[in-house]
């Protein structure tokens, strides 16, 4: 549960806080002062403050400076009735997160709460490689060990701790954003602020005002003074995710700032110098688009200093058994539940989809497979069409039909009385009926029992080494009935029986 701390003198302020924001997930606190609210704060924790600037007693200015002497992560939002620039700019320095002017907007003091919520929890949660699932509350895991995920560990170890610029490349969904937090996390710049923006989010015409700022006045709706992502990550980190979409007069700008560490506010002439560590990201091919002028070839030099490739989940296959099993244990504890195993077939299927959205779609398979298993055991018929119909496109032979999913194999320990075995028969036959039903919904043009009799002939045959008296007992049908069945099925040659 978040939590937001609200200092405010005004009774009258402090209560419309509780109406707008009473809110299962969201805890508040209220604090009529400064020094009341430096109080709260130890106790408390907050994930975020918001601050009137003017207050009796200590200032919110001076409460600002006060609070980042014992805190120098939790954002901290400012209200003012007055909109002067150079409080602005004077909470800014102090590491203010931003702040907004009384009377306030609702939807827009919402929107910038959650904002600033998502950035305290990008500063506070620390990411592990391969996960800790006994710490999964508080720890977010990059999930490999397969050898091209083993080389970007590598690669953040070793760079973590240097300033340099760097490019994360890779298609979408492959885990940019956590391995920017990881780096960021294992730098000496961890003590400050780290923030993320997403370019291909942002209107262009927005983008460069959301990076630098703006002055007031210097465009239409320009009501007040604004400072960008770059003043607010002084001393910290800076995640620029979807890089490639920003137009070629924002890449300008950035590619100044890159190599001098200043840049000017939309409207003002006066530089602007601070102190940032830029990582960016994209899913675009940087190369390709500076070959086709779309993307400054010498801001593309400054930025892949140091470059970490993201591998494609379909390129490390065996990490995905890993990923299943630490999104099982994530959703059993989001949703309070037992943990889930998965049947064999189910995750078969997961190894042999061609995961186009990655990482991040393989998080929402198994999260909705999770929701919607009725049982302790995420089987195939949990699993969306799109998964299960490429699994099953893909047959043994040029004639064979999709493979049908098997029958799970349940333990039979000695000792175990008959009326038990029986029953756990009975649950086999039921979760084999629903995954069968399953398949005969993804193949509407296959027959159900002719393909379940001729794969039954088919294995028993293999299972005996074609020994057909055999394979007969184990059928419990005569062995005329298995040859007429072997013609009807023209499987002869197949299995090279007599």
């Amino acid at each position: 549960m978040d939590k937001l701390l609200v200092i405010d003198d005004e009774a009258d302020v402090r209560y419309a806080f509780k109406r707008i924001f009473d809110m299962p997930d969201l805890e508040m606190q209220m604090a009529s002062s400064g020094e009341e609210g430096l109080r709260l704060l130890k106790e408390f924790r907050p994930n975020l403050i918001i601050m009137d600037i003017r207050m009796g007693g200590m200032s919110g200015l001076q409460t600002l400076e006060a609070i980042r002497q014992l805190d120098t992560k939790t954002p901290v939002i400012l209200m003012t009735a007055y909109g002067a620039t150079q409080t602005a700019i004077e909470a800014m320095k102090l590491g203010a997160f931003d702040y907004v002017l009384k009377p306030f907007d609702v939807p827009k003091l919402q929107k910038l709460i959650f904002e600033a919520l998502k950035a305290s929890k990008d500063m506070s949660k620390p990411v592990t490689f391969e996960g800790d699932s006994e710490s999964l509350d508080d720890e977010l895991g990059i999930i490999g060990r397969s050898e091209p995920m083993q080389e970007v560990f590598k690669l953040i170890g070793q760079l973590a701790s240097s300033d340099a610029t760097v490019l994360i490349t890779g298609e979408s969904g492959t885990g940019k954003e956590l391995v920017a937090r990881a780096i960021y996390q294992n730098s000496p710049r961890s003590k400050h602020s780290f923030l993320a923006i997403n370019c291909a989010a942002i209107p262009e015409s927005l983008l460069e005002s959301e990076l630098f700022g703006h002055e007031k006045g210097s465009f239409t709706g320009a009501t007040q003074t604004r400072i960008g992502k770059f003043e607010q990550s002084h001393q910290g980190t800076l995640f620029l995710d979807e890089l490639g979409d920003m137009s070629l007069p924002t890449q300008t700008k950035m590619l100044r700032f890159l190599q001098s560490g200043t840049f000017e506010r939309l409207g003002s002439n006066k530089p602007v110098e601070v102190d940032v560590r830029v990582i960016a990201a994209t899913n675009q091919p940087l190369e390709q688009a500076v070959s086709e002028k779309t993307f400054r070839e010498d801001l593309f030099y400054r930025l892949n200093v140091v470059r970490i490739q993201l591998p494609a989940l379909r390129d490390r296959q065996e990490d995905i058994p890993l990923l299943v099993h630490y999104f099982l244990r994530k959703f059993s504890k989001i949703y309070k539940q037992a943990e889930k195993s998965i049947h064999q077939d189910a995750l078969q299927a997961l190894k042999t989809y061609r995961w186009p959205g990655n990482v991040r779609e393989l998080e929402n398979v198994i999260q909705r497979a999770f929701v919607v298993s009725k049982g302790d055991i995420i089987l195939w018929s949990n699993l969306p069409t799109e998964v299960t119909q490429d699994a099953a496109s893909q047959p043994a032979g040029p004639n064979a039909t999709p493979p049908l999913p098997s029958t799970p194999q349940a333990p039979t320990p000695t000792g175990v009385a008959l009326q038990d075995q029986n029953d756990g028969l009975s649950s086999d036959i039921d979760q084999l009926t629903q995954a069968l039903f399953q398949w005969t919904r993804l193949h509407p043009d296959q027959k159900l029992i002719p393909t379940v009799e001729r794969e039954l002939v088919r294995q028993a045959l293999k299972e005996v080494k074609g020994n057909q008296v055999r394979a007969a007992n184990l059928l419990g049908i005569t062995r005329a009935t298995l040859r007429k069945r072997i013609e009807k099925f023209d499987i002869r040659q197949e299995i090279n029986v007599d």
